[in-house]
């Protein structure tokens, strides 16, 4: 484990110069270009840049998947509802609502507005869109609170009633998600419009909408925004060179960027969110067939060692899928080596794999992972490849079609229906069948009590399955200029640009 340890450090300090020589070279010419770096503007509109492409920008629909595209998305195409800075639930397209029939029913009243084309906003529109969102949404969230709907009607020109099978409490919070953002082929309803700054730039002006003027919400947008979508590292060096006032999107793959731009600690505030960050075993690997093989790879890696590696200490761990008992019936699974010494869980682990190669003609253990690019990554690789090495198993990085896939994501609500159905079989990634038929039947029922119960059942198994190796908690942060007013952590990483004043 030393040699491990030792090869780690060395491979760390090989790789973190490296990065230092590619960051200067690549941000030299726009930091001679500026004379005072961090210092901003005090007037005129607020500029953001988010890590992305042009195109995410620009085709948010397409690209509402992404981290620019999602952002663009909520910004240009609203939903019913939306969320505050602090991640609650505010009106949006609907000015106001009532719950009937003990939580089955919501009626909403939708404000008068217009599409970016001029048209007025129509419930029967409204309800066309709502479908195909949903379909969509419930692709990635088969189990969650939008699963419950099985009515949308269009009951007057402004009025929208949706029916649930059964009551669910994270309903209007799944509903405020940037996914569930409703919007024409050539644009939504607001709260901005978008425009090219200039043809070919890549860089977007947000202007308000002229009919959120009549809005009741105190956070209209009054002023433009000026957008631009970048890979980190350049982003990084636009908001020391002072001319952007925050940057969006940052993820554990750009983090090591803050060290190298040399950011000041006060510039960079993460986000205090929870999900899910590991790595999901493929269905269509025959070496994760073997139960004891899956629980071995799991074991093995000392969580701990990852954190210190990137030496933040608001980073933390995770051995196990849900990270709170949130409203399941009972606490979350731990596994059954939580309580060992690593030292113990290794032995185990290793002979696991010796007894797996003996079976195979001593045949060695290898297997790919797919990590996203940036810096962050190569080294969490790094750190993998040393963990996984321990007990005699080596890993190979690939772009795609990968035995193991990291998966990277915020929980955009708190309920073990998004975490159970993001593991589940409905997401292709390797999972207990008889779990799989609990979170159907979840679906199905129409009783609170026996759809909490048939989810905490469906927890115990897929934990103890073992197709999903937690690592962490999600990090999520971002860049923000001292003079920017109203800025806040988000508890779902979602940040609307109405918010800001300088």
């Amino acid at each position: 484990m030393q040699d491990s340890v030792h090869a780690l450090s060395s491979a760390k300090a090989f790789w973190l110069k490296r990065l230092r020589g590619i960051g200067v070279a690549c941000s030299a010419s726009i930091v001679l270009m500026a004379t005072a770096c961090d210092q901003g503007r005090n007037d005129g509109p607020v500029h953001i840049d988010m890590i992305g492409s042009p195109r995410e920008i620009s085709a948010p629909l397409t690209y509402v998947g992404t981290r620019a595209g999602s952002m663009t998305y909520m910004a240009t195409a609203q939903g019913l509802v939306s969320y505050d800075s602090d991640g609650a639930v505010v009106p949006a397209l609907a000015q106001r609502w009532i719950v009937d029939d003990d939580g089955k029913t919501y009626i909403f009243r939708l404000r008068r507005s217009h599409w970016a084309n001029g048209k007025r906003v129509d419930a029967r529109d409204v309800r066309q869109l709502l479908r195909k969102r949903l379909r969509a949404t419930l692709k990635q969230d088969p189990y969650g609170p939008l699963a419950s709907i099985s009515e949308i009607m269009a009951m007057t020109a402004d009025v929208i009633e949706i029916r649930l099978k059964t009551p669910r409490p994270n309903f209007l919070v799944a509903l405020a998600h940037p996914s569930m953002g409703i919007a024409l082929s050539d644009g939504g309803s607001g709260p901005y419009r978008k425009s090219e700054v200039e043809e070919g730039s890549g860089v977007l002006r947000f202007a308000p909408a002229e009919n959120i003027a009549i809005a009741e919400s105190e956070h209209d947008p009054r002023e433009e925004r000026i957008v631009h979508a970048e890979r980190a590292s350049k982003a990084i060096v636009r908001f020391r060179a002072g001319k952007s006032d925050l940057m969006l999107g940052g993820r554990l793959a750009e983090l090591p960027y803050i060290a190298l731009g040399d950011v000041q600690r006060d510039r960079v505030r993460f986000d205090a969110v929870q999900g899910l960050f590991g790595l999901a075993l493929s269905p269509r690997t025959p070496l994760f067939d073997d139960p004891h093989v899956r629980e071995a790879l799991s074991m093995a890696i000392e969580r701990e060692t990852i954190i210190a590696y990137f030496e933040m200490n608001r980073w933390k761990i995770a051995n196990q899928m849900v990270p709170q008992q949130l409203d399941m019936p009972h606490p979350p699974t731990a596994p059954g080596w939580a309580r060992m010494r690593i030292e113990e869980r290794r032995n185990l682990a290793s002979a696991v794999i010796t007894r797996w190669r003996a079976q195979r003609d001593n045949k060695p253990v290898k297997f790919s992972i797919a990590l996203p690019e940036g810096p962050g990554m190569d080294l969490l690789f790094l750190a993998l490849k040393a963990q996984f090495r321990a007990i005699d198993v080596e890993i190979e990085r690939v772009e795609k079609n990968a035995d193991m896939t990291l998966i990277d994501e915020v929980a955009p609500y708190e309920s073990v229906s998004w975490y159970l159905g993001r593991l589940s079989c409905a997401r292709d990634v390797r999972c207990d069948k008889e779990a799989e038929a609990l979170l159907v039947a979840s679906r199905e029922t129409e009783s609170t009590k026996e759809r909490l119960e048939l989810q905490g059942q469906a927890e115990v198994l897929m934990q103890a399955y073992n197709g999903y190796i937690p690592l962490a908690t999600p990090v999520r942060w971002a860049l923000v200029n001292p003079r920017l007013n109203d800025y806040a952590s988000s508890r779902r990483a979602h940040h609307d640009l109405r918010w800001l004043e300088k």
